[in-house]
């Protein structure tokens, strides 16, 4: 992509993080497990339609392992479709480098604005490997790149200065939250490179992030109760703690005490919270599984509690 490009989507990406959360949308599937597209189209349009700074189709929570090439395409140009240019779109890429590249020139051709970069499969990798894995899908595609730091990927900060000097590497996904190492991120990085926590439930640390120069976050709340994520963010924008603290206490805190009961609730208690919602999602796909009876039953309580919070009906 040319440089002018590039920073133009850097730059409606930096305007969007100041208007809105991050929204990274869920994969509707039907009750067989087949992609819908139909319905996906549908979901997302409500997503779009509650203003968030960016969507993010086809990433962790868009279940993007679960996905085939023939659908991964679908999903991205649905996105692409039914955003039709109103936020920027950055579909996630992943696994090795060669086929981070497959998907890569699939949502380039789909008409993506950029690409979000998966930690890679499996393997630990030294930071010389974590520098040139970025280099080499840089050098194979068009699309502004978002690296993805958790899990097995970290970097250190002269890996940080090295990948922003790859021309079309705009930003950083942090998952790490460790904000000591964060903090010499932003210091090593040029004035107009994008951050943002990433964090599961994102909200409960968006205050220590932005203590550290990051106030842009991703909301996997947004999925399902876009209300709710858009009054903490509104809320922390006009430096409401009062509100901030009764949304954390009242739906936030309660919401990841349940989701760390199990293992994979970070994706499945999303997907199931839009299903309480009668949104077109359908179920996950395997090795995801579905939330436990009590646990969906408690998920409804604080759903319904959330929601009342911010003056919303079930």
């Amino acid at each position: 992509m040319p440089e002018a490009e590039t920073v133009h989507v850097a730059r409606r990406l930096s305007e969007g993080m100041e208007r809105g959360v991050l929204s990274f949308p869920l994969t509707s599937f039907q009750e067989r497990g087949s992609l819908d597209v139909g319905a996906y189209r549908g979901y997302l349009e409500g997503r779009i339609a509650a203003g968030p700074g960016a969507v993010f189709p086809v990433c962790g929570t868009g279940e993007f392992t679960a996905l085939d090439e023939d659908e991964y395409r679908e999903a991205v140009t649905a996105a692409v479709t039914v955003t039709r240019g109103r936020v920027p779109v950055v579909a996630g890429i992943g696994y090795g480098w060669a086929q981070a590249l497959r998907f890569a020139r699939i949502a380039e051709d789909a008409g993506a604005d950029a690409a979000l970069v998966l930690p890679h499969y499996l393997i630990q990798a030294p930071q010389d490997g974590l520098v040139e894995q970025l280099r080499k899908i840089a050098d194979g595609t068009r699309l502004p790149l978002i690296a993805y730091q958790r899990d097995q990927v970290a970097f250190t900060a002269d890996s940080l200065r090295r990948i922003a000097r790859i021309p079309t590497v705009i930003g950083l996904k942090d998952g790490h939250s460790d904000l000591d190492r964060l903090q010499h991120l932003t210091l090593a990085a040029p004035d107009d490179f994008l951050f943002f926590n990433g964090a599961a439930t994102a909200e409960i640390q968006a205050r220590a992030y932005a203590a550290v120069g990051v106030p842009a976050y991703s909301s996997a709340v947004h999925a399902f109760a876009p209300e709710i994520a858009c009054a903490f963010f509104h809320a922390l924008q006009r430096g409401d703690a009062d509100r901030a603290d009764e949304l954390l206490r009242g739906f936030y805190v309660p919401f990841v005490e349940l989701r760390d009961r199990r293992t994979g609730y970070a994706v499945s208690l999303v997907e199931a919270a839009a299903r309480l919602r009668g949104l077109p999602v359908g179920p996950v796909r395997a090795p995801l599984t579905h939330p436990a009876p009590d646990d969906l039953a408690d998920l409804q309580k604080l759903l319904d509690q959330g929601l009342e919070l911010v003056g919303v009906g079930r």
